[in-house]
Order: structure tokens, then sequence, then C-alpha cells
């Protein structure tokens, strides 16, 4: 039998029928400064900028970022560049609300400080070894690196903003929570 869910209280076994077709687009950050987070995201995560978007009316910027493996698939168009953009999965939109940048005191609460809320977004990658001399070399900032704590093989970055990025090997994986 093919898998459908795992089985917890709540959890619905039927999927319903209204829902086909859903895809989990993206998720929101905020960001102070956009040129030190696109920097971070780009030259260190390896993103692509897909759309900028400018309300100034509301004075906010919104970029949307992903992995893009294959950049022939995006259209050149500004308005099916869009489109397509919200049809993907896996992207990253970071908000930039003007002139936070220029305040030296602002900063976004992480949602791992108290209270808690929001935990951290996560990028697989293909050997976490490389990676994390990666991120040395970029200094990047760790919460926690793969050979601390009690989950071992799992690390833990923050971007510019302080956001926690969790960075993981699928295949170390397999024997966790068991």
């Amino acid at each position: 039998m093919a898998f459908t869910t795992e089985s917890h209280p709540g959890v619905s076994a039927d999927i319903p029928a209204a829902s086909r077709g859903f895809v989990f687009n993206h998720s929101m950050l905020r960001v102070k400064d956009p040129a030190v987070a696109l920097d971070f995201y780009t030259r260190i995560m390896g993103m692509r900028v897909l759309r900028k978007l400018d309300f100034p009316e509301m004075k906010f910027s919104l970029y949307f970022l992903a992995r893009v493996e294959d950049a022939s698939q995006v259209p050149e168009e500004a308005g099916e560049r869009t489109a397509w953009t919200f049809s993907q999965q896996g992207i990253l939109e970071l908000t930039h609300n003007w002139g936070t940048e220029s305040d030296p005191e602002f900063k976004y609460h992480d949602g791992n400080a108290q209270p808690q809320g929001f935990g951290h977004i996560c990028f697989s990658v293909p050997d976490l070894a490389a990676a994390v001399a990666w991120f040395d070399s970029n200094g990047v900032t760790y919460v926690k690196r793969p050979e601390q704590g009690k989950m071992r093989d799992v690390a833990f970055i923050k971007d510019p903003d302080g956001y926690w990025i969790e960075i993981v090997q699928p295949d170390l994986l397999k024997q966790l929570g068991r």
C-alpha cells in the first residue's frame, strides 16, 4: 500500500477533494536591510531573486527568492514570472518595510527569544561538512554546530536578521526520532 500520512490525534486520513491542487508556496521573513539580507540569501545560500514587488503607497517591498536549478523554466516577462513564482514550492519571501535599514536600534523578533513563536526555516544540503566549511569561510553565525548538543548532524545558523536556519543532510537523519 502507498504511504499517505502518519496517524496521530487530529490527523485527517482523507485529503479533502476541495484542497486538491493546493501548493505550499512560500514563507515570509521581515528583513531590516534588504541589501544585507539579499547578499546572505543569494551569495551564501545560493538563492535567486525571482521577483521584487514594490508597494509605495504602503512603503514596503517584497522579494521572492528560490533555489533555481533550471533557470530556463523561469519566464522572462515580469507578469508571467510573477504568476510562475506564485505556483512554485519552497519560495522565501523577504519583506522590507521602508526605513528600517536606517534605524540603528531597529530589530525584528526572531521567534526564538521569549515569548517564543516562529522557530526557523530549513535548508537540506548534499554534504553537511562541506556546508559547514562554506559557512565558516563566510563568517556565518551559528546557533548550533552539527557536533554540539543532543541532536547530532544538524546545524543551526543565523541570517543577518537573526532568524534561525536549520541545515540538514537528509541521509544522515535516517535514525532521527527512533
